[in-house]
């Protein structure tokens, strides 16, 4: 009881527009204070060896990384490389713009990253094209989902911090999942275009436009190369190849002169922000987390799951609509480190495989960034073109659909994100 009011008095303060890691380290200290789950002296220490981790590290380097591949251009050569292999299609630039999403994603590990750089390079163009300003704004956002799907990323950094498994192992079972999500948010667009005849490319294919695009490019794609070539070979572990790839961007930047020395303070300012605001959280919400599972939440969280059902379908379900609905209200970061140790146990229940829950866990949250009211992918790109949220909202509603379905299918699939790792 003194835990459920604990969180009802958090629920409060969000209300109120309290932010998230102000409102975790109240309601933490209250429910310290009121259940003597934990002594309050160790506080203090609790949250330094929260953040205190190896792992950790890669998050702050692979945003910077993301930030000198668009401030050095390479970037863009990612997108006209993207353009010049899908932009024969029907919906050829709607297409090159996701697969330029999944190409950031492979750099950034971030959703807001991601969308705020492919919107800045394509908002224009998708208009010149043919389609809907509100309708760009939706297929950059979805395309941006990937931010946190493909690997490297952010998030299954942290969950694999919450659960302790590998950040690696994660990587490379998230890697076909990812691109399965990807290719549903492509065939969404082309269908779409298809029935509302936004963009009729009538570009033809030419394997020299491919090449030539493919030789300006080569180092943008030799980044991604490094940070999974080096992950999935065990050359690097994970914060090595976000280091070392920081290393590389820098120095193509540097060399083709397209970033100076004076861009290191602006590029190290906004790896910084980003850090600021998810390490608090992560700090606070373990130890919330500890606090819960010393009281036995978690034990009686399942059991009143079970005591519902013991069908393993229906459980997944449930488990799908926990993840989509707590991904409209709260960021993927407090939600992986307060859900996952809760419903962690759940899945261990219906036998699912830790990290088959993890890839399911993710890829569903990953639906929070294109529904209100949370959706920061929307906030993102309305911010860039001044379109409001819920118009936005609405043209992403097959896009949400699509991504709801291939979130399903990997829940009731384990093959697709253990294929890889076996």
């Amino acid at each position: 009881m003194t835990a459920s009011l604990c969180i009802v008095f958090m629920l409060v303060l969000l209300a109120a527009s309290v932010p998230f890691w102000v409102v975790l380290g109240i309601g933490t200290v209250a429910l310290l204070l009121t259940t003597d789950s934990l002594p309050l002296s160790l506080l203090g220490e609790a949250l330094f060896d929260n953040v205190d981790s190896f792992a950790l590290i890669a998050i702050p380097l692979f945003v910077l990384t993301g930030d000198v591949m668009v401030r050095s251009k390479l970037a863009y050569k990612l997108l006209d490389f993207a353009e010049a292999t899908t932009g024969s299609l029907r919906s050829g630039f709607g297409t090159s713009t996701v697969m330029g999403c999944g190409f950031f994603a492979c750099i950034s590990g971030s959703d807001a990253a991601d969308a705020a750089a492919i919107g800045r390079i394509t908002m224009n163009r998708l208009v010149e094209r043919g389609y809907p300003l509100p309708y760009a704004c939706a297929l950059v956002a979805a395309g941006a989902c990937t931010g946190i799907l493909i690997p490297p990323s952010i998030a299954y950094i942290i969950i694999g911090l919450v659960l302790g498994i590998s950040s690696a192992t994660l990587f490379l079972a998230a890697f076909i999942p990812g691109l399965i999500v990807l290719a549903a948010i492509m065939l969404t667009n082309a269908v779409l275009n298809r029935v509302f005849d936004y963009e009729n490319s009538r570009r033809r294919f030419s394997w020299r436009a491919w090449f030539t695009a493919l030789n300006d490019a080569k180092y943008a794609i030799a980044v991604p190369f490094v940070i999974l070539g080096g992950i999935y070979s065990g050359i690097f572990t994970p914060t090595e190849s976000a280091a070392v790839a920081v290393a590389v961007a820098l120095i193509v930047g540097l060399c083709q002169r397209t970033i100076t020395l004076k861009d290191f303070p602006a590029m190290l300012a906004t790896s910084a922000r980003v850090n600021g605001v998810i390490l608090p959280i992560i700090a606070v919400a373990l130890l919330f987390a500890q606090a819960l599972t010393v009281l036995d939440i978690p034990q009686q969280f399942v059991a009143a799951l079970t005591t519902l059902t013991t069908d393993r379908t229906l459980l997944i379900l449930i488990m799908l609509l926990i993840f989509i609905i707590a991904g409209m209200f709260m960021e993927t970061t407090p939600n992986i480190v307060i859900l996952a140790p809760l419903l962690y146990p759940v899945a261990q229940q219906i036998g699912m495989d830790q990290i088959h829950f993890c890839i399911f866990m993710v890829t569903s949250l990953g639906l929070g960034f294109i529904t209100p009211p949370m959706g920061l992918n929307l906030f993102v790109v309305a911010s860039l073109t001044g379109q409001p949220i819920m118009t936005i909202a609405r043209y992403a509603f097959p896009f949400v659909v699509a991504m709801i379905l291939i979130s399903a299918l990997i829940g009731f699939v384990p093959q697709i994100s253990l294929w890889a790792i076996r």
